[in-house]
């Protein structure tokens, strides 16, 4: 009989990849209607196209074809050989998304975000009372103390980048915070991260919420009842929810409702929306 070699001793090696080595069972491709794309519209001229991203849509193209991405549908949508995905949100995250037309605009607000000349701001719903603004200014890295291989997390300053991330309360409820949020900075995950650090992870949040092993969990098995009653939210209630390009020098403020989802759950909590 031959041993089974010793389980490695350091965070980095028992941690989880969901993809490519967990099978992907939790049902069908989310694939888009043709007819939704217009009603999802904020924008569109010559150069851009805006929409309000529903909180179950991929951005990036996906081996299922054209309609199983936003990008994909837009393509399809405007009839064009390619559109440029400047502004991209997780695939649970709702909201604004900005698309190029053509590559010259599209180079244009690529640069404006490396330059930070662009406003972001957002809508979150967290768990307990936050009770007075806040800024988190904690610098992000890879946790490695994570079984999940993709989560961020604040570490010590001079081992991770630089994020800032604003919350300010807005409306209480059920022991649940309504939240409008900027972010200075453009880190994987900020927002989810840094409400995690405050103690008020994002409602619905698989990774940042309870437990990231929720979010295994779902890749195994979908979206369960055990899931619902942990998590509340079949996806992370956080919204885009203004995109601003005046700072670089485009005369562009572009914003997005709530979608239903979070609408619903701040009305079943006694939250008045701003």
């Amino acid at each position: 009989m031959i041993d089974a070699p010793p389980l490695p001793d350091d965070d980095f090696s028992r941690r989880a990849c969901a993809w490519p080595r967990r099978p992907r069972v939790q049902g069908p491709v989310r694939m888009i209607a043709p007819e939704e794309v217009p009603t999802w519209i904020v924008f569109e001229d010559e150069r851009l196209l805006v929409v309000n991203k529903p909180g179950d849509v991929v951005c990036h193209p996906s081996k299922a074809g054209p309609w199983s991405s936003l990008v994909g549908a837009l393509r399809e949508y405007a009839k064009l050989p390619t559109v440029h995905l400047v502004f991209r949100l997780d695939r649970e995250t709702s909201g604004v998304v900005v698309l190029a037309k053509d590559a010259k605009m599209a180079s244009r607000l690529q640069v404006a975000m490396q330059e930070r000349k662009v406003g972001k701001g957002y809508v979150a719903l967290l768990t307990g009372r936050l009770e007075a603004p806040v800024t988190v200014d904690q610098p992000l890295g890879d946790d490695v103390s994570s079984p999940v291989f993709l989560k961020s997390g604040v570490v010590p300053v001079g081992e991770g980048q630089t994020a800032v991330t604003h919350f300010t309360p807005v409306a209480y409820g059920g022991g649940f915070t309504l939240v409008r949020v900027r972010t200075e900075t453009g880190r994987k995950h900020q927002i989810r991260a840094h409400a995690q650090w405050l103690g008020h992870s994002i409602v619905g949040d698989k990774i940042y919420g309870p437990d990231s092993r929720l979010y295994l969990d779902f890749i195994d098995h979908g979206w369960t009842p055990a899931l619902a009653e942990k998590l509340l939210l079949p996806r992370q209630a956080l919204h885009c929810a203004e995109i601003d390009l005046q700072p670089a020098q485009l005369p562009y403020v572009f914003s997005a409702p709530l979608h239903a989802d979070m609408r619903d759950f701040c009305a079943l909590h006694g939250m008045a929306l701003p």
